[in-house]
């Protein structure tokens, strides 16, 4: 059992899927990516950005929009094969890609010859090297159609925004979708050739119980998911207007939460999962546990990943690309994006450019997430000492040298923790949500 202390998780925390975070971002040289492109070397990773989805989820905070608008899909997908044309011009001949994803919004609101399309795209532009494909999907738009394209496009990894099993709380958020719908949705995956199949799940709905939840996970189980991403609902309606169609009052309380996300990781490591990070679990053979178990668990905008390069290129408005010197977004306004790709330009102007000490950082707390564990440089102990204690005191964390590790009773305070060695987070505290 994970002790609960509420006054340590009362200062909402980033999720460090980069660092510094894009709540840091701020103005970059107009050809910074540009230049980080052209400079680029190895394996690298693509990220493809589909920013629409058929229905909008009330709790939603992602960049996307209706599908219904076909025109604006049309002329949106069309500026995207431009921008893929475009990034393929500049990257240097000896560049290969070893993975692409693709997410948005929901990459299957799109036709599925529109989506075949895109993986068209990639191999023409392309010089690939045994890549990986994988996608995010929501099971309301699943077809078998969708299914065959696929299996064409040889997509071995599809993630489904499953979110709860629970009739009454996918009201609440307007995420309806029946068992038989998802149970079809698993089957043309299957068919298809998906072999590692995650489902998102939600704790912290309105009107959602331990029993809800309990009945969630025992679904996930019996469907055979390959991964789980267990992700606590962040209500904060202040931030993203849709959320102000759900009733706040029936929210579970923060130490229902805190029971809520112990819950769902006593089940799922007592059902042959391993735990992965602080929210993904993953079973033994799957490749994101075994990379845990290998110490070679990375993190990125889609989360914890097996995926080791250092360079992730994000295709699509909003998306994000990162480099060990830079991290930079594409334009987020679709049209403003569509139109600097139909000229042939990349539309990344805000981001950073990050200093030795932003690398030292990142790594340092990308280590402690993914390994529990990471080194902290010695003359810079006094910096975080104090602020380290109390978490110190109450054996969440300890502090060996200057090793600093996450105890099994801390896991919950992670990014907590990790939060201590992020300068930038007295700066923009209130753009983040609670760490449970």
């Amino acid at each position: 059992m994970w002790p609960y202390y509420p006054e340590l998780l009362e200062t909402p925390v980033p999720r460090y899927t980069s660092y510094p975070t894009a709540a840091d971002f701020g103005r970059i040289p107009s050809r910074a990516l540009d230049e980080a492109i052209e400079q680029a070397s190895g394996v690298i990773s693509l990220y493809l950005h589909i920013p629409f989805c058929e229905k909008i989820c009330y709790y939603c905070g992602c960049n996307t929009g209706a599908s219904s608008r076909r025109q604006r899909v049309k002329s949106y997908l069309s500026a995207l094969h431009e921008e893929i044309a475009v990034v393929s011009s500049k990257l240097p001949e000896h560049v290969r890609v070893g993975r692409i994803a693709f997410g948005g919004g929901s990459p299957n609101a799109i036709s599925a010859s529109d989506f075949l399309g895109l993986v068209n795209s990639i191999h023409r532009h392309f010089r690939l090297k045994n890549a990986a494909w994988s996608v995010e999907l929501d099971p309301r738009s699943m077809t078998a159609e969708w299914g065959r394209a696929l299996g064409q496009a040889e997509i071995t990894r599809a993630s489904m925004g499953v979110q709860t099993f629970a009739p009454h709380c996918q009201k609440a958020i307007g995420r309806e979708q029946s068992d038989k719908l998802i149970c079809q949705s698993i089957d043309w995956l299957r068919t298809s050739g998906v072999t590692s199949m995650n489902f998102d799940l939600m704790y912290g709905l309105p009107h959602q119980t331990p029993d809800d939840l309990a009945d969630s996970l025992e679904y996930t189980k019996l469907l055979g998911a390959d991964r789980v991403a267990v992700f606590g609902y962040a209500h904060v309606p202040h931030l993203i207007p849709r959320q102000r169609i759900i009733d706040g009052q029936p929210m579970p309380e923060r130490g229902e939460r805190f029971t809520m996300a112990m819950q769902a990781f006593d089940y799922l490591t007592h059902s042959g999962y391993q735990a992965v990070g602080f929210d993904h679990f993953a079973l033994p053979n799957d490749p994101l546990a075994i990379a845990a178990r290998q110490g070679s668990l990375r993190r990125n905008f889609q989360g914890f990943t097996d995926d080791t390069s250092d360079i992730l290129i994000g295709m699509g408005a909003s998306s994000i690309s990162m480099f060990p010197h830079l991290i930079a977004q594409n334009e987020k306004n679709n049209g403003r994006y569509r139109m600097l790709s139909s000229q042939a330009s990349l539309s990344a102007s805000t981001g950073i450019i990050r200093t030795p000490e932003d690398t030292m950082r990142a790594k340092f707390i990308e280590g402690l997430l993914c390994t529990g564990r990471a080194n902290w440089p010695q003359p810079m102990l006094a910096d975080i000492q104090e602020r380290l204690q109390p978490f110190v005191a109450k054996g969440l964390a300890t502090l060996d040298g200057g090793t600093v590790s996450v105890t099994p009773d801390g896991l919950p305070y992670a990014r907590v923790i990790a939060a201590i060695f992020d300068p930038y987070r007295a700066k923009t505290i209130r753009r983040f949500s609670s760490a449970i």
